[in-house]
Parts: C-alpha cells; sequence; structure tokens
C-alpha cells in the first residue's frame, strides 16, 4: 500500500470520526436524523471546507472527491442508530479524535503549502483544518467552542502544523516531515488527555487601592 494510499485512508478515518463527534453532540441535543447528518457533515469537513475557500484553491476537496460527503453521511446515520454504544466508547474516540486532529493540523498545512501560502498562513491554516469543524458546531448548537477551553487541543494544532513546516524545510526532514509532525501533534494531545494537561487561565492583578 503507498503512503499516498494510507494517508488517504487516514483522513477518511479521520472524517469519520469528526462526524461521529458531531452527531454524539446532535444526540445531546435530541436533534432528528436529518441534524444529525447536518452537525456531522459540518464537523467533519467544516475546517477543510474554509481552508479551501480562504486559499482560493477553486474547488473544495469534497466536491471534488463525494467520497467525504458520504462518510460522514455514513457516520452519522450509523450514530443515529448507535449513539448509546458510541457513548460507551468515548475514551476510544477521544484518542481516535486525537489522531485526527493531528492528522489533520498537517494536511491542511501541507495543502496550504502546496498552494504557495506564506508559512504563517499554512499554519493558521492547518489549525484551521483541524479546529474550525467543532468550532462551527459549537457555534451552531449554542455551546462553548472547544478552542476556547483551557485543555490544550488548538495548541497540539499549532505544534503539528509548526512541526511540519520545520521539518519540511530540513533537506534531511522532507521525507519524513509529515509522520515527524503528526506524532508530535499526537504526542502532546496524548499527553494533555492522559495527565489533563491544560494552559493556564488568564489570572487579573487585583486593583490598586487609590
Amino acid at each position: 500500500m503507498s503512503t499516498v494510499t494510507i494517508i488517504y485512508t487516514l483522513d477518511l478515518l479521520g472524517i469519520a470520526v469528526f462526524a461521529i463527534s458531531g452527531a454524539l453532540a446532535a444526540a445531546e441535543k435530541r436533534l432528528d436524523v436529518l441534524g444529525f447528518v447536518l452537525f456531522g457533515t459540518i464537523t467533519g469537513i467544516g475546517g477543510g471546507t474554509v481552508r479551501d475557500l480562504l486559499l482560493q484553491t477553486g474547488e473544495v476537496f469534497w466536491i471534488g472527491n463525494t467520497a467525504y460527503l458520504w462518510v460522514c453521511i455514513g457516520a452519522s446515520v450509523a450514530t443515529w442508530f448507535l449513539a448509546h454504544f458510541f457513548e460507551s466508547l468515548r475514551t476510544v474516540l477521544l484518542w481516535a479524535d486525537a489522531l485526527g486532529l493531528a492528522l489533520f493540523s498537517v494536511l491542511g498545512t501541507q495543502k496550504a503549502l502546496a498552494w504557495d501560502a506564506p508559512l504563517l498562513v499554512a499554519i493558521g491554516m492547518g489549525m484551521m483544518t483541524a479546529t474550525f469543524g467543532s468550532l462551527i458546531r459549537d457555534g451552531l448548537l449554542g455551546r462553548p467552542p472547544v478552542l476556547l477551553e483551557p485543555d490544550i487541543y488548538v495548541t497540539a494544532a499549532a505544534l503539528g502544523a509548526i512541526s511540519y513546516v520545520v521539518f519540511s524545510a530540513q533537506h534531511w526532514g522532507q521525507q519524513i516531515a509529515l509522520p515527524l509532525a503528526v506524532a508530535a501533534a499526537f504526542a502532546l494531545r496524548g499527553a494533555a488527555i492522559l495527565f489533563d494537561l491544560r494552559l493556564p487561565k488568564y489570572q487579573p492583578g487585583s486593583e490598586q487601592e487609590p
């Protein structure tokens, strides 16, 4: 199996996991099956859609390849019937989500660089690919955005994107930049899950007496 095929397969699996998480959010709101499909699809492809529109790639990725849509629909409908089962697998889904986050942060950066985006923009596009689907979902459902939570999530996406930019710029790292960057992002997110790592919150200083 070629590297391209492996990456494409992992891409579809990551989309499916994100779609399941979106459908589970719909389950919490007790929506109908169309609501499951809507929020599963938004979560699965939302970040990549925003990325492609901002990069002006000419064609959003799921329009050129509808397999991504079918994966979202299939995962969402399956969740409609198996939501109680997925609820019992939250730990498994949490780790799968971590892998999807790591993979999409790197693939988004890679695509942005392929379209000659500046390095800083490419890093932002990688982070956006991995997180904006959840942001859109949470906004529509009236939930606190995951991007604003203190646990390390967006930071892991940033590490994956930055790592890919750094490694791919090195002659020795061009062939291994993708797996190394994915591993770095996954390791950070995994450490956050295992050890409940969180970024420090802003603590305003005490008011000065007049």
